[in-house]
């Protein structure tokens, strides 16, 4: 089973439709997967999860954007994701798929 994180901060407008988005993927893909939900809105808390912004989800310890690099800035703020369609405050439907595929094989 997969280790799934969701990763936000309280007034992020992106993480509650990302969250719904990660929910509906998994009940498709992997039903039953618990996920771990951390609210990064305290800086230690983000400090001590390398939080790189809300959304962010990590599937088996990665990242799902797959382009991400780890700025080293674990400021609690909202986040734009690289998208073909231009930036998006959520991830693409895409890569949780391609993320949670790639965890079963």
């Amino acid at each position: 089973m997969p280790r799934i994180q969701f990763l936000y901060f309280d007034g992020c407008p992106g993480h509650e439709p990302a969250r719904a988005l990660l929910d509906d993927v998994i009940a498709e893909l992997a039903p039953g997967t618990p996920v771990e939900s951390i609210n990064a809105s305290d800086p230690a808390v983000a400090r001590a999860n390398r939080f790189p912004g809300s959304p962010t989800i990590r599937v088996d310890g990665r990242d799902i954007d797959p382009d991400f690099r780890d700025a080293g800035d674990y400021t609690p703020r909202c986040r734009l994701f690289r998208t073909p369609e231009g930036l998006r405050g959520i991830p693409p439907r895409e890569w949780i798929e391609r993320a949670l595929r790639r965890s079963r094989s």
